[in-house]
Protein backbone atom coordinates (compact mmCIF):
# COMPACT_ATOMS: atom_id res chain seq x y z
CA UNK A 1 0.00 0.00 0.00
CA UNK A 2 1.36 3.09 -1.08
CA UNK A 3 0.32 6.57 0.63
CA UNK A 4 0.70 10.18 -0.94
CA UNK A 5 0.42 13.24 1.42
CA UNK A 6 -0.43 16.25 -0.36
CA UNK A 7 -1.45 20.14 0.69
CA UNK A 8 -0.80 24.03 -0.91
CA UNK A 9 0.62 26.87 0.81
CA UNK A 10 0.81 30.65 0.28
CA UNK A 11 2.88 33.26 2.51
CA UNK A 12 2.68 30.77 5.51
CA UNK A 13 5.03 32.75 7.92
CA UNK A 14 2.84 35.84 7.24
CA UNK A 15 -0.46 34.60 7.64
CA UNK A 16 0.82 32.31 10.43
CA UNK A 17 -0.05 28.74 9.50
CA UNK A 18 1.48 26.13 11.20
CA UNK A 19 2.03 24.20 7.73
CA UNK A 20 5.36 22.69 9.00
CA UNK A 21 3.44 21.08 11.61
CA UNK A 22 0.42 19.94 9.42
CA UNK A 23 3.08 18.29 7.49
CA UNK A 24 5.15 16.19 10.26
CA UNK A 25 1.57 15.33 11.62
CA UNK A 26 0.89 12.62 8.66
CA UNK A 27 4.43 12.91 7.61
CA UNK A 28 4.70 9.22 9.16
CA UNK A 29 2.37 7.74 7.35
CA UNK A 30 3.27 9.08 3.65
CA UNK A 31 5.71 7.45 1.19
CA UNK A 32 5.55 10.99 -0.52
CA UNK A 33 4.40 14.05 0.59
CA UNK A 34 3.36 16.48 -2.29
CA UNK A 35 3.61 20.96 -1.40
CA UNK A 36 2.02 23.06 -4.01
CA UNK A 37 3.78 26.10 -2.79
CA UNK A 38 2.15 29.49 -3.78
CA UNK A 39 4.40 32.32 -5.10
CA UNK A 40 4.93 33.50 -1.06
CA UNK A 41 7.17 36.83 -0.55
CA UNK A 42 7.90 35.65 2.96
CA UNK A 43 10.50 32.16 3.51
CA UNK A 44 7.61 29.90 3.10
CA UNK A 45 9.17 27.66 0.53
CA UNK A 46 12.72 27.85 2.42
CA UNK A 47 10.29 26.93 5.58
CA UNK A 48 9.12 23.47 3.76
CA UNK A 49 12.41 22.40 2.41
CA UNK A 50 13.50 22.71 6.04
CA UNK A 51 11.66 20.21 6.87
CA UNK A 52 14.33 18.36 5.25
CA UNK A 53 12.55 15.19 4.49
CA UNK A 54 13.41 13.25 1.09
CA UNK A 55 9.85 12.74 0.73
CA UNK A 56 8.60 15.71 0.53
CA UNK A 57 8.44 17.21 -2.69
CA UNK A 58 8.12 20.51 -3.71
CA UNK A 59 6.38 22.11 -6.82
CA UNK A 60 5.82 26.06 -7.71
CA UNK A 61 2.88 27.52 -8.21
CA UNK A 62 1.25 30.76 -9.16
CA UNK A 63 -1.99 31.58 -7.80
CA UNK A 64 -4.76 33.22 -9.92
CA UNK A 65 -5.77 35.92 -7.46
CA UNK A 66 -8.51 36.78 -9.84
CA UNK A 67 -10.47 33.42 -8.82
CA UNK A 68 -13.35 34.97 -6.33
CA UNK A 69 -16.10 32.96 -6.98
CA UNK A 70 -16.48 31.03 -3.53
CA UNK A 71 -12.91 30.26 -2.53
CA UNK A 72 -12.54 28.56 -5.93
CA UNK A 73 -8.40 29.14 -5.84
CA UNK A 74 -8.09 26.55 -3.20
CA UNK A 75 -9.54 24.17 -4.94
CA UNK A 76 -7.36 25.06 -7.84
CA UNK A 77 -4.56 24.37 -5.78
CA UNK A 78 -5.21 21.69 -3.82
CA UNK A 79 -5.73 19.80 -7.15
CA UNK A 80 -2.17 20.93 -8.61
CA UNK A 81 -1.14 19.38 -5.57
CA UNK A 82 -3.13 16.06 -6.49
CA UNK A 83 -2.18 16.15 -9.44
CA UNK A 84 1.55 15.68 -8.81
CA UNK A 85 1.15 12.44 -6.33
CA UNK A 86 2.57 9.35 -8.01
CA UNK A 87 0.40 7.62 -10.15
CA UNK A 88 0.54 3.91 -8.44
CA UNK A 89 -0.34 5.97 -5.25
CA UNK A 90 -3.63 3.79 -3.82
CA UNK A 91 -4.31 6.46 -1.57
CA UNK A 92 -3.66 10.40 -0.87
CA UNK A 93 -4.00 11.95 2.49
CA UNK A 94 -5.11 15.32 2.26
CA UNK A 95 -4.00 17.83 4.85
CA UNK A 96 -5.01 21.87 4.98
CA UNK A 97 -1.74 24.13 6.72
CA UNK A 98 -3.92 25.14 9.72
CA UNK A 99 -4.71 21.37 10.37
CA UNK A 100 -2.62 18.59 12.32
CA UNK A 101 -3.73 14.52 13.16
CA UNK A 102 -2.33 13.46 16.52
CA UNK A 103 -0.22 10.81 16.25
CA UNK A 104 -2.57 8.75 18.61
CA UNK A 105 -4.49 7.78 15.51
CA UNK A 106 -1.94 6.88 13.46
CA UNK A 107 -2.14 3.16 13.58
CA UNK A 108 -5.86 3.51 13.64
CA UNK A 109 -6.00 5.15 10.51
CA UNK A 110 -3.24 3.19 9.04
CA UNK A 111 -5.42 0.36 9.49
CA UNK A 112 -8.76 2.03 8.12
CA UNK A 113 -6.44 2.59 5.11
CA UNK A 114 -5.53 -1.21 4.93
CA UNK A 115 -9.04 -2.48 5.32
CA UNK A 116 -10.65 -0.36 2.83
CA UNK A 117 -8.21 -1.09 0.13
CA UNK A 118 -9.95 -3.87 -1.65
CA UNK A 119 -13.57 -2.46 -1.05
CA UNK A 120 -14.88 -0.53 -4.13
CA UNK A 121 -17.90 0.62 -2.36
CA UNK A 122 -15.55 3.06 -0.08
CA UNK A 123 -13.87 5.43 -2.21
CA UNK A 124 -12.59 8.12 0.96
CA UNK A 125 -12.54 7.78 5.14
CA UNK A 126 -14.09 10.79 6.59
CA UNK A 127 -12.56 12.83 9.73
CA UNK A 128 -14.03 13.71 12.81
CA UNK A 129 -13.18 17.29 13.69
CA UNK A 130 -12.11 19.40 16.40
CA UNK A 131 -12.02 23.40 16.03
CA UNK A 132 -10.42 24.89 18.39
CA UNK A 133 -10.93 28.88 18.81
CA UNK A 134 -9.36 31.50 20.05
CA UNK A 135 -6.51 29.62 21.98
CA UNK A 136 -5.61 26.09 21.67
CA UNK A 137 -7.50 25.26 25.71
CA UNK A 138 -11.16 25.75 23.95
CA UNK A 139 -12.95 24.29 20.82
CA UNK A 140 -16.30 24.36 19.19
CA UNK A 141 -19.09 22.50 19.98
CA UNK A 142 -22.38 23.66 17.99
CA UNK A 143 -23.66 23.90 15.00
CA UNK A 144 -21.73 26.93 13.96
CA UNK A 145 -18.78 23.89 13.22
CA UNK A 146 -18.65 21.31 10.65
CA UNK A 147 -17.95 18.41 12.58
CA UNK A 148 -16.48 16.06 9.91
CA UNK A 149 -14.75 16.15 6.54
CA UNK A 150 -13.07 14.02 3.55
CA UNK A 151 -9.17 13.67 4.28
CA UNK A 152 -8.44 10.67 2.86
CA UNK A 153 -9.09 9.62 -0.97
CA UNK A 154 -8.24 6.81 -3.17
CA UNK A 155 -6.37 7.61 -6.10
CA UNK A 156 -9.14 7.68 -8.59
CA UNK A 157 -9.31 9.53 -11.70
CA UNK A 158 -12.07 12.00 -11.61
CA UNK A 159 -11.73 12.99 -7.93
CA UNK A 160 -11.17 16.51 -7.66
CA UNK A 161 -11.42 19.41 -4.91
CA UNK A 162 -14.60 20.44 -4.61
CA UNK A 163 -15.91 24.78 -4.02
CA UNK A 164 -13.27 26.04 -2.34
CA UNK A 165 -11.16 22.55 -1.09
CA UNK A 166 -12.92 21.52 1.98
CA UNK A 167 -13.74 18.39 0.67
CA UNK A 168 -13.91 16.56 -2.61
CA UNK A 169 -15.72 15.25 -5.22
CA UNK A 170 -15.43 12.00 -7.86
CA UNK A 171 -16.70 13.72 -10.94
CA UNK A 172 -19.93 15.58 -9.90
CA UNK A 173 -21.59 13.26 -7.44
CA UNK A 174 -20.59 12.95 -3.64
CA UNK A 175 -17.55 10.46 -2.45
CA UNK A 176 -18.56 7.48 -0.77
CA UNK A 177 -16.55 7.33 2.37
CA UNK A 178 -16.78 5.29 5.79
CA UNK A 179 -16.49 6.98 9.01
CA UNK A 180 -13.56 6.89 11.05
CA UNK A 181 -13.17 7.49 14.86
CA UNK A 182 -10.11 9.52 13.96
CA UNK A 183 -10.06 13.48 14.53
CA UNK A 184 -8.39 16.17 12.86
CA UNK A 185 -7.68 19.31 14.91
CA UNK A 186 -8.04 22.17 13.06
CA UNK A 187 -5.93 25.50 14.26
CA UNK A 188 -7.41 27.97 11.77
CA UNK A 189 -8.95 29.80 14.36
CA UNK A 190 -6.58 29.34 17.39
CA UNK A 191 -4.86 32.80 16.92
CA UNK A 192 -4.42 36.11 19.40
CA UNK A 193 -6.95 38.77 18.42
CA UNK A 194 -4.81 40.87 15.83
CA UNK A 195 -4.07 37.16 14.23
CA UNK A 196 -7.74 36.77 13.52
CA UNK A 197 -8.49 40.31 12.60
CA UNK A 198 -5.39 39.27 9.76
CA UNK A 199 -6.91 35.84 9.03
CA UNK A 200 -10.85 36.93 8.28
CA UNK A 201 -9.02 39.78 5.92
CA UNK A 202 -6.85 38.11 4.41
CA UNK A 203 -9.01 35.04 4.00
CA UNK A 204 -12.01 36.91 2.50
CA UNK A 205 -9.57 38.42 -0.34
CA UNK A 206 -10.10 34.83 -2.22
CA UNK A 207 -13.69 35.35 -1.97
CA UNK A 208 -14.80 39.11 -2.41
CA UNK A 209 -13.62 41.67 -4.67
CA UNK A 210 -12.08 45.43 -2.94
CA UNK A 211 -15.54 47.03 -2.73
CA UNK A 212 -16.44 44.33 -0.48
CA UNK A 213 -14.31 44.09 1.52
CA UNK A 214 -13.92 48.05 1.72
CA UNK A 215 -17.32 48.13 3.09
CA UNK A 216 -17.48 44.60 5.32
CA UNK A 217 -14.08 44.39 6.64
CA UNK A 218 -12.18 47.80 6.72
CA UNK A 219 -8.96 48.19 8.16
CA UNK A 220 -10.73 49.04 11.62
CA UNK A 221 -12.15 45.63 11.51
CA UNK A 222 -12.19 44.14 14.88
CA UNK A 223 -13.32 40.30 15.74
CA UNK A 224 -15.22 39.63 18.30
CA UNK A 225 -15.04 36.48 20.01
CA UNK A 226 -18.48 36.42 21.34
CA UNK A 227 -19.75 34.72 17.93
CA UNK A 228 -18.08 31.58 19.49
CA UNK A 229 -21.64 30.32 20.51
CA UNK A 230 -20.95 27.77 22.25
CA UNK A 231 -17.10 26.28 23.39
CA UNK A 232 -15.28 23.60 25.90
CA UNK A 233 -12.62 23.58 27.75
CA UNK A 234 -10.18 20.80 26.02
CA UNK A 235 -8.36 18.74 28.04
CA UNK A 236 -6.54 16.42 26.06
CA UNK A 237 -3.13 16.32 24.34
CA UNK A 238 -2.50 18.20 21.23
CA UNK A 239 -0.44 16.50 18.28
CA UNK A 240 3.41 16.16 18.83
CA UNK A 241 4.49 18.57 16.18
CA UNK A 242 2.63 21.78 17.10
CA UNK A 243 3.28 21.32 21.27
CA UNK A 244 6.42 23.39 20.77
CA UNK A 245 4.32 25.82 19.06
CA UNK A 246 1.47 25.98 22.47
CA UNK A 247 4.23 26.30 24.29
CA UNK A 248 5.16 29.57 22.54
CA UNK A 249 1.96 30.94 22.99
CA UNK A 250 1.98 34.55 23.78
CA UNK A 251 -1.71 35.60 24.50
CA UNK A 252 -4.14 34.41 27.34
CA UNK A 253 -8.03 34.11 26.80
CA UNK A 254 -10.21 32.48 29.90
CA UNK A 255 -14.13 32.12 28.09
CA UNK A 256 -14.81 30.63 31.33
CA UNK A 257 -15.11 34.44 32.24
CA UNK A 258 -15.58 35.44 28.93
CA UNK A 259 -19.68 35.98 27.68
CA UNK A 260 -20.38 34.48 24.83
CA UNK A 261 -23.48 34.80 22.99
CA UNK A 262 -25.89 32.38 23.90
CA UNK A 263 -29.46 33.82 22.65
CA UNK A 264 -30.21 31.44 20.00
CA UNK A 265 -33.82 31.16 18.66
CA UNK A 266 -36.23 28.45 19.69
CA UNK A 267 -35.32 26.19 16.53
CA UNK A 268 -31.65 26.16 17.17
CA UNK A 269 -32.08 25.42 20.43
CA UNK A 270 -34.12 22.66 19.62
CA UNK A 271 -31.90 21.46 17.39
CA UNK A 272 -29.12 21.56 19.38
CA UNK A 273 -30.61 19.98 21.58
CA UNK A 274 -31.79 16.90 19.32
CA UNK A 275 -27.98 16.75 18.32
CA UNK A 276 -26.56 16.40 22.16
CA UNK A 277 -28.30 13.45 22.84
CA UNK A 278 -29.28 11.58 19.83
CA UNK A 279 -26.35 12.25 17.59
CA UNK A 280 -28.28 13.36 14.69
CA UNK A 281 -27.45 16.66 13.63
CA UNK A 282 -31.13 17.78 11.33
CA UNK A 283 -30.23 19.49 8.30
CA UNK A 284 -26.78 18.82 8.13
CA UNK A 285 -24.85 19.42 4.88
CA UNK A 286 -23.09 16.61 3.70
CA UNK A 287 -20.42 16.67 0.96
CA UNK A 288 -20.08 12.68 0.90
CA UNK A 289 -21.94 10.01 1.25
CA UNK A 290 -21.48 7.60 4.35
CA UNK A 291 -21.25 3.88 3.30
CA UNK A 292 -19.83 2.05 6.03
CA UNK A 293 -19.02 3.18 9.87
Amino acid sequence: MKVSGFTFIRNAVKNDYPIVEAINSILPLCDEFIVAAGNSDDGTRELIEAIGSPKIKIIDTIWDDSLKDGGRVFAVETEKAFAAISPDSDWAFYIQGDEAVHEKYHPLIKKEMEDALNKPNIEGLLFKYLHFYGSYDYYGDSRRWYRREIRLVKNIKGIHAYRDAQGFRLNDRKIKVKLIDAYIYHYGWAKPPQGLNNKIRNFNKFYHDDAWMEQNLPETFEFDYSNADKLVRFTGTHPAPIQKRIAATNWNIDFSTKELRKAMTFRRKFLQFVEKYTGWRIGEYRNYEIVER
